[in-house]
């Protein structure tokens, strides 16, 4: 029965929303569906126990949908049960779709990412590095070189997110932490008083994960003339058909956002409405006037599964190409070389994505060479091109402390069977 009704609500979801990722039997990709089973017991397990609200999660095997399924309240408080075509705050998993587009504008000839930042923005072109001294305090010395756009798509730039050594100079330009839905200006004009301020290391020595992809958005509306919001629309979204996918969500859409929560000491408690990262945000009736390239876009777990899966059909999507072949490859390999990635062993960076590299290093189950991400509200991708297969995980807690990012990778892979 759990399966009927499981396979019934894929379809649904196929005709009600527009999927061009059709569902499929898990079998018939290689799939157990016994084994995946697993998956929707631990997460609706999570539900009961309060210890996340509910989500949706989606495996997708050789271009067809295994599971879609959806666990949990969208709200607790008004006992509103998650549904598949809920819309989450995606966070930094915006910073993928705006790597594409800076791998489109080298594609049309518009840019090179071996060019310097400070061709397109001119505040960056003598960029300064804050560097501890002897007196507990810092000086501010030049960079050693230029910041290229290859140097932000593989967040290698040395810029953070203001709370380096110069934190007090973030702090007084007010610019820190990676929320921007409230800010009433356009993101260019964020992105250009960031040029004066220190960074965190010189341009090509550090794996510094901060602003480099909201700068890369400010570098799209300089070269494309179009605002970052737009220039996605029409060269990702509408081809792609992901109609759900939005900057700021649309008032006819607003009962479809799933509701933030925080996790204090293991209990879920409502975000407060009003404040910025850890509250309800500005995604509905805010100032919509800054883009954030590195963490601003809401989106449903069908429409980042078919932006997903461009990706590993190597840029082309139901006849729509994007991207060619080579300029995936050239995202999906590690470029970090001898720069250390501090975070988790066995795996570097590529051009938007995080690079498995080495698998025993890792120490988690996959494959060399997945790429994936993840978000501030808990959320997290991954594709995995020896497998044919990707994962979109979207929940809405933030701060959280839980293993079920390590579970949902396990439970995805222990149901392989071919």
């Amino acid at each position: 029965m759990k399966k009927l009704l499981l396979f019934s609500l894929w379809v649904s979801c196929s005709i009600a929303f527009g999927q061009k990722l059709l569902p499929e039997t898990p079998e018939k990709l290689g799939l157990s569906s016994e084994r995946l089973y697993r998956l929707t017991d631990t997460f609706d397990q999570y539900a009961a126990d309060q210890k996340l609200p509910g989500g949706v999660i989606l495996v997708a095997r050789n271009g067809k949908v295994a599971l879609q399924y959806a666990f949990g309240k969208s709200d607790i408080e008004k006992n509103i049960p998650m549904q598949p075509d809920h819309i989450f705050r995606i966070a930094s998993q915006t910073k993928a779709l705006v790597s594409v587009g800076i791998m489109i504008l080298q594609e049309q000839g518009k840019l090179l990412i071996s060019d310097p930042l400070s061709k397109y923005i001119p505040e960056f072109k003598n960029s300064t590095v804050a560097v501890k001294n002897d007196t507990d305090g810092y000086d501010i010395v030049p960079a050693k070189r230029q910041i290229t756009l290859r140097d932000l798509l593989t967040h290698t730039a040395g810029i953070g997110y203001g709370y380096g050594l110069a934190a007090d100079a973030w702090e007084a330009a007010e610019i820190q932490g990676w929320y921007f839905a409230h800010r009433d200006v356009p993101v260019q004009e964020t992105i250009r008083k960031m040029g004066a301020l220190p960074n965190e290391a010189h341009p090509g020595e550090q794996f510094v994960y901060g602003y480099n992809t909201d700068i890369l958005g400010a570098v799209i509306e300089v070269v494309s003339g179009q605002t970052l919001e737009t220039f996605l629309q029409e060269k990702i979204l509408t081809p792609l058909g992901m109609t759900d996918t939005h900057f700021y969500l649309p008032r006819s859409k607003a009962d479809r956002l799933a509701v933030v929560y925080n996790q204090e000491k293991g209990v879920l408690q409502k975000a407060p409405k009003q404040g910025t990262m850890n509250a309800q945000g500005h995604y509905v009736k805010g100032p919509r006037k800054s883009f954030s390239g590195g963490a601003g876009l809401l989106s449903t777990a069908n429409d980042y599964a078919v932006f997903l899966q461009m990706v590993l059909n190597g840029g082309i999507y139901d006849g729509t190409r994007i991207l060619s072949r080579k300029s995936v490859e050239l995202m999906t390999v590690n470029h970090l070389d001898k720069i250390p990635y501090l975070w988790s062993t066995g795996t570097g960076f590529g051009l938007g994505f995080s690079i498995t590299t080495d698998l025993g290093a890792s120490g988690a189950i996959g494959s060399k060479g997945t790429f994936g991400w993840g978000g501030a509200y808990h959320s997290v991708y991954w594709a995995d091109p020896q497998e044919d297969l990707l994962v979109v995980y979207f929940t809405q807690v933030i701060p959280i402390t839980l293993d079920d990012h390590n579970k949902l990778r396990a439970l995805v892979y222990q149901s392989i069977i071919d």
